[in-house]
């Protein structure tokens, strides 16, 4: 029989005391370095102390029971401890009940006691979601996540993620009070526009208000704080990745006070392995959490170090990972690495993933473009920058003089004269804002002005002109449509063209105002979500919606309302395209249902160039989100992914001076 050391507690003096066959342990030499070097430990005649303060007191009690394991030392654990640390226990039971049937869940491969569990736990979710019915994926990933209590879902946007999260939570705090995996709140981390989709979710779930409280938005510290302190807060609290650090203490005396679920959505916010302050203060949350679960359609955008905080997140006392960060690093750039089969197998049990060929969609119908003659104001202008231009990145081609802002900022200026040569006149400011980079760049356009200053009242652009005849067609079939555009300038200028021809549109971007949901906001206040809420009604006045892609592309869902997109400009960015296609193609569409894109595109400009690395990137990212377990866009895109935009472009604008 293996010796056996007996683990107390002494909480006055925050101990750990290991007593009974202590000399035999000690005699391990290596046993005894560890202790001393690594857990400070004090050696007396009889017991062994090794002090903890409360924030690492599950760690170090999990480094002794390591030590134990590894010398061949039987565990003997007192009352006190197991009380103190009753939650930890639990945590150890769940993980190593979940680690062995959690893989044969997600793949649906049930035992016995799980399909007989599994029936239970529909039944469950028939009553309590009395207006919501999951599909099979859906339910079978509510059940993985209400088992493990602990999960990731990386499933495809538009795949119904937010009713998976409250089918788990349903059958959860459906639990007798007294059952370790009873919850009876939420508290969901995410962006300010995700506030509105969890509420309106909830109602077509549960078929009923939600009592829920916004933390983030206009709502004081000292009412936050007076929130977080009380004794019957909402069922369901939500708050922005912003709000989370200056709050951490508030919040974690909350969850100590309540059985909550805590939900990170667009979770690859908190993937900075650096000490960034969303991450760090996300993952203080884990520990204190009932139940962790992570949401995002995008877990390593930029490689597998991307997936490290998430994983520390839904199991934070264990090594999920067991891979060190620059080994992940290194498996990102090698995709033959044949560590990446072993990584994929650790993490298999702990995450979820439904793909788009899962859904059984109907398929979407691609228009071919609509090529549009630029009017001939707008062509002067367009020839005389692109001249110029393309001179600049012809001289810089065949060296590094690509990589620069300025660069970047002169092919954005191509794009904006290809659809509305009025937005010469604007800085770029705003749309270096939008894509999450801030700079000083700027381009001397003085020459350029002089042409450009009266060019509205020379010249109405011609894509204009192509969208409204075809959004009268579209409203004329008594259906609804929404046109992306990617220069705040050009959708209100498309508004104000529209509303000329007797078109009533509203706009939703950046500055378009979120919810509060503070008592003093005006009933004609409109907000994102009276304006999506408005559009989804049968009598809307307006049926058209202006939006940008990169402000909408998370938590947005039209399809229920609309299911026509015309694209008036686009960028060089894959994945915010395909997410905008999301935004009308996703769960919940019937299958007599036709969605519909429509491209407008400029002849003979940077438009062509747009629409076929769109086309390309598109087809490489969706062959990797189908074929890859984790995708990696890296390996779509590259590391020069502008440059290859650049050379491309250069490439047509060749071939289109040597044809003419």
């Amino acid at each position: 029989m293996n010796p056996s050391i007996h683990i107390d507690i002494h909480q006055q003096e925050n101990q750990f005391l290991l007593r009974g066959e202590i000399q035999d342990l000690l005699k391990k030499r290596r046993a005894k370095i560890y202790l001393k070097d690594y857990l400070d430990a004090k050696f007396y005649k009889e017991e062994i102390r090794i002090d903890y303060n409360n924030e690492d007191k599950e760690l170090v009690l999990k480094h002794v029971r390591q030590l134990l394991r590894k010398f061949g030392f039987q565990e003997e654990t007192s009352v006190a401890v197991k009380e103190t640390l009753a939650d930890f226990f639990q945590e150890e039971q769940n993980f190593e009940i979940f680690s062995r049937y959690a893989y044969k869940i997600r793949n649906n491969q049930l035992d016995q006691d799980q399909i007989k569990e599994f029936e239970d736990f529909s039944r469950v979710l028939l009553k309590a979601l009395r207006k919501r019915r999951l599909y099979p994926l859906q339910l079978l990933s509510a059940y993985h996540l209400a088992f493990s209590q602990n999960a990731c879902n990386f499933s495809v946007p538009g795949s119904g993620k937010t009713s998976i999260v409250y089918g788990a939570y349903a059958y959860l705090k459906s639990l007798p009070k007294d059952d370790p995996k009873h919850v009876d709140r939420i508290l969901i981390v995410g962006p300010l526009s995700s506030f509105g989709p969890w509420e309106t979710e909830y109602r077509e779930c549960f078929g009923q208000e939600p009592h829920s409280k916004r933390l983030s938005g206009g709502v004081s510290r000292k009412e936050r704080v007076r929130y977080f302190y009380s004794s019957r807060p909402a069922e369901i609290s939500l708050i922005s990745y912003n709000g989370v650090p200056n709050m951490l203490e508030d919040i974690k005396l909350f969850l100590k006070k309540h059985k909550c679920m805590v939900v990170l959505d667009e979770a690859h916010r908190i993937k900075n392995t650096e000490g960034g302050v969303f991450a760090t203060s996300a993952l203080e949350l884990a520990k204190y959490s009932k139940s962790r679960v992570i949401l995002t359609g995008t877990p390593a955008p930029n490689g597998y170090e991307d997936i490290f905080n998430l994983f520390k997140f839904i199991w934070p006392t264990k090594d999920v990972i067991k891979f060190p960060l620059y080994q992940l690093e290194d498996m990102s750039s090698n995709p033959n690495d044949p560590r990446v089969n072993r990584l994929i197998d650790d993490i298999s049990p702990y995450f979820i993933r439904i793909r788009k060929s899962d859904l059984n969609l109907p398929e979407p119908i691609e228009y071919e473009p609509v090529w549009v003659d630029m009017g001939p104001v707008q062509d002067e202008i367009y020839r005389y920058i692109e001249k110029n231009y393309m001179d600049y990145f012809l001289s810089r081609s065949k060296s590094s003089g690509l990589h620069s802002l300025l660069t970047r900022a002169r092919l954005i200026r191509l794009m904006q004269v290809s659809t509305n040569p009025a937005l010469l006149q604007k800085p770029l400011d705003d749309y270096f804002l939008n894509q999450g980079i801030t700079s000083d760049a700027f381009i001397d356009d003085s020459a350029i002005m002089r042409k450009i200053v009266g060019y509205g009242n020379l010249e109405t652009p011609k894509k204009f002109e192509v969208v409204a005849k075809l959004t009268e067609d579209i409203i004329e079939r008594q259906e609804k449509v929404i046109v992306w555009a990617i220069f705040v300038q050009t959708l209100h200028d498309l508004q104000d063209y529209l509303g000329s021809k007797g078109i009533d549109s509203r706009l939703l971007y950046g500055a378009t105002p979120i919810e509060t949901g503070l008592s003093s906001q005006a009933e004609d206040f409109e907000t994102r979500e009276k304006i999506i809420s408005e559009f989804h009604k049968t009598n809307c006045p307006y049926k058209v919606i202006i939006a940008n892609p990169f402000a909408v592309s998370e938590s947005i869902s039209l399809h229920k309302a609309c299911h026509n997109a015309i694209y008036l400009e686009r960028s060089f960015n894959a994945a915010s395209f395909i997410q905008s296609k999301d935004r009308i193609h996703r769960v919940g569409l019937e299958p007599e249902d036709e969605v519909k894109y429509y491209y407008i595109l400029s002849k003979n400009n940077v438009d062509l160039t747009i629409h076929e690395r769109l086309k390309a990137k598109e087809e490489r990212m969706l062959g990797i989100i189908e074929s890859e377990p984790i995708p990696l866009f890296r390996r779509v895109l590259g590391d020069d992914e502008e440059i290859d935009d650049i050379r491309a472009l250069i490439e047509n604008y060749v071939n289109q001076t040597v044809a003419a």
